[in-house]
């Protein structure tokens, strides 16, 4: 089962990164769950996400398109980064997840989706 772990933004994320002491901590332990992941064979991908002031969105609207310039409102329902995990089932992602050490320098969240699958079209 492949899921995608969404990495929830928040108001020190969309700050952008700041080098120091506390982001390089939050980086090395990151680094060894991310080596984890990968040492299960369960990490396929992963990736963090500059802030939304640096992105552009493209609402569609029949054939218009309109182009909309960062910052996005709202950072609680933003994503700051990612992983895409190749696991056995939804209660593996949630055990990794736990592991995970917090992405934020505060409260954070991670949000699990799972990708379709083509049975799930049959």
């Amino acid at each position: 089962m492949r899921v995608m772990v969404l990495v929830k933004a928040t108001q020190d994320s969309e700050r952008g990164f700041e080098p120091g002491p506390q982001s390089a901590a939050m980086m090395e332990a990151m680094g060894r769950f991310n080596d984890a992941l990968r040492d299960a064979g369960i990490l396929v991908m992963a990736d963090g996400l500059t802030p939304s002031s640096q992105g552009k969105r493209i609402a569609f609207d029949g054939d218009n398109r309109t182009v909309i310039d960062g910052p996005f409102a709202h950072p609680d329902q933003l994503v700051a980064g990612f992983w895409l995990w190749d696991v056995r089932d939804m209660d593996e992602a949630v055990a990794w997840a736990k592991r995970c050490p917090n992405p934020m320098p505060g409260p954070s969240m991670l949000e699990i989706r799972p990708f379709y699958d083509l049975n799930d079209f049959a």
